[in-house]
């Protein structure tokens, strides 16, 4: 009977019911039906049918963002460069920005307070942030966030930018007038006849949750938006969809962001993943990743580039592995990450970076286990925590999501790098 239920959110908003965890629309199905006072399956989908009330209402409880200001500080450092870069001096109109889906304003709200940051003022800037849960964005609306909105040991912003009172910390009006709420549907032709065109798009960590047919409509509405030399930027786990389809990385390590592909790009597609069959095999113990590889062992691996051949996973190291990855390179970026390995088994960071991109490869259990290794070396990883917090909790793992996000906001407390 779920099926019923699947067909009509997929039919609806593009939602794939298997993106989200096997349970998660049985779940929020039974939570309203308890709701709506109704026993029955299919007199539910009946009142589901004849109110819009009670789909959102559904889609509420099916959705549950998971966001924080400035998540993934890269993509912000992106385009506060691109502000000072490109558009600090542009005469004309105001830039426009496009948040889809915008939860509960956080993202926006730092899309404001970076160009702001980069010395542009709030009459340079217009920002829509666009939502389908009418849940998040009256939550938005109210601007007033708690503790776990504030996650890093970098929080400065909130003394630049937010007022402190008992209910909360809420942002200055420099920063709110510049956004613009509404709810909205991606795949709604009436919502983009009606929005225009975008210089700078956020739509980060939603096309995971489409199955494949409906992310190649998602970014082909998504290249409609965008200005011609615009950017846009998408989530870890999304930016090889991207590739092939009409855009280009900006080559910023972390940042995930694309442009517009032209004729001076090259048009040689990304290579897929290939297995680096000559490698020794990889321990995926974590309780064995400490004792290095056997100096012979490594001597008759494959060799790798001198950039990322080093015994330790220097800075510069790291960001040629970023940048292999931001490339669509994945293949080389994994080998580069598990040569590493080899030689100092102890890195958390390179577990991380693993499991980032087999994120970007769509290969869920593999990220995942590359998290749980990292945090096995470092408890502190922030960034480890919630990643595997956000999959964990859409594979039905609420429980131990819930446990990793408090273990994050306490670290955040402390100053730490969550």
């Amino acid at each position: 009977m779920y099926e019923e239920f699947e067909k009509l959110l997929k039919q609806r908003t593009g939602l794939d019911a298997a993106s989200t965890g096997a349970n998660s629309v049985a779940r929020a199905v039974q939570t309203r039906m308890s709701a709506c006072g109704i026993a029955d399956a299919e007199a539910y989908l009946a009142r589901l049918l004849a109110s819009e009330t009670e789909f959102q209402e559904l889609i509420d409880a099916v959705v549950v963002p998971e966001t924080w200001f400035f998540r993934d500080r890269e993509a912000f450092a992106a385009l506060a460069q691109s502000a000072r870069e490109n558009w600090s001096f542009v005469s004309g109109r105001p830039l426009r920005l496009l948040s889809l889906p915008c939860a509960t304003g956080e993202e926006p709200l730092s899309m404001a307070m970076t160009l702001l940051d980069a010395g542009l003022s709030k009459s340079r800037f217009h920002i829509d942030a666009i939502d389908i849960c009418a849940r998040s964005l009256a939550f938005a609306e109210k601007a007033v966030y708690g503790k776990n909105s504030f996650r890093g040991g970098d929080l400065g912003f909130r003394d630049r930018y937010f007022t402190n009172s008992d209910r909360g910390y809420s942002p200055l009006g420099t920063v709110s007038s510049s956004v613009r709420f509404r709810r909205g549907n991606l795949f709604d032709a009436g919502l983009r006849s009606s929005i225009g065109v975008y210089d700078v798009i956020f739509c980060r960590n939603v096309l995971i949750y489409f199955d494949a047919a409906t992310q190649a409509e998602a970014i082909s509405i998504l290249k409609q938006l965008l200005a011609e030399d615009g950017l846009i930027f998408v989530g870890p786990a999304e930016a090889a969809l991207l590739l092939g389809r009409g855009f280009v990385s900006t080559k910023v390590p972390l940042a995930f962001a694309f442009r517009k592909a032209n004729p001076r790009d090259a048009k040689t597609p990304p290579r897929a993943l290939a297995a680096p069959a000559m490698l020794p095999p990889y321990d995926p113990e974590p309780a064995r990743l400490a004792p290095v590889a056997p100096a012979k062992t490594r001597a008759t691996a494959t060799p790798v580039t001198a950039a990322v051949a080093e015994p330790a996973l220097s800075a510069r190291c790291t960001e040629e592995i970023e940048r292999l990855a931001d490339e669509g390179k994945f293949d080389e970026a994994l080998l580069a990450c598990r040569r590493h390995l080899l030689d100092d088994g102890s890195s958390a960071q390179a577990h991380y970076l693993m499991g980032l991109i087999y994120d970007a490869l769509g290969n869920v259990s593999e990220a995942v286990d590359c998290y749980r290794k990292a945090l096995y070396l470092d408890p502190g990883h922030g960034q480890a925590l919630s990643h595997l917090a956000l999959h964990l909790g859409r594979g039905g793992n609420e429980t131990t999501a819930s446990a990793l996000r408090e273990r994050s906001r306490r670290l955040s407390a402390k100053g730490g790098s969550a």
